[in-house]
């Protein structure tokens, strides 16, 4: 935790990738018995789809619960996270392939792209959790871009499959927590290629 012992501001931005979202409903529940304040931010796909992991609806309702704050819908919605200044750090988790791409371009089509980029202009921590099957595949020069980019963070990741999946790459999610501690002291924690 932090050395003050101060309540942190934490925007968590959702994105596809439904296979992890059981993953992200346990983090957010440790993470709240913790000095974290956390904004749920949803993606269009993740508050309209429902998958075989679950229904929609009820996973947004879950994760208002376990956050007790209400959850980002829209670009609208998204937008005064710039100018209001209220997050100390933004972490998208999980971060698609999709999302990936798009943010490495500087494309702001979706509530969490807007979140980021909205966060991003007030040079505080971006934290990206990948979840892609073409993370070694056509996102791989995405993702070293987005290493060298100033105020970008990865949680360490992995092959997941290797034998099935070679281009498929997970972030270690539990390790969020610890990624944003170094984060908020200017480093990448490491090491960020980790065994899965």
């Amino acid at each position: 935790m932090n050395d003050e012992k101060t309540t942190l501001n934490i925007g968590f931005g959702i994105t596809g990738s439904f296979c992890t979202h059981a993953k992200i409903k346990k983090l957010l529940s440790d993470m709240k018995t913790d000095n974290y304040n956390i904004y749920p931010i949803f993606s269009q796909n993740v508050s309209a789809l429902d998958s075989r992991f679950g229904k929609a609806d009820e996973f947004i309702a879950d994760i208002e619960s376990i956050t007790g704050n209400k959850g980002i819908f829209s670009i609208p919605e998204a937008e005064p996270i710039g100018p209001k200044k209220y997050l100390d750090v933004l972490v998208i988790a999980p971060c698609t392939g999709n999302t990936l791409a798009k943010l490495c371009n500087g494309i702001t089509d979706t509530t969490v792209l807007m979140a980021a980029k909205a966060h991003l202009r007030n040079e505080r921590p971006l934290i990206i959790s990948i979840s892609t099957n073409d993370a070694m595949g056509i996102n791989f020069r995405n993702i070293g871009m987005l290493f060298n980019m100033k105020n970008i963070y990865f949680v360490p990741f992995g092959q997941d499959d290797y034998i099935k999946k070679h281009n498929s790459l997970i972030s270690h999610v539990e390790l969020i927590p610890a990624t944003i501690e170094e984060a908020l002291h200017g480093k990448q924690i490491q090491p960020v290629i980790q065994s899965y």
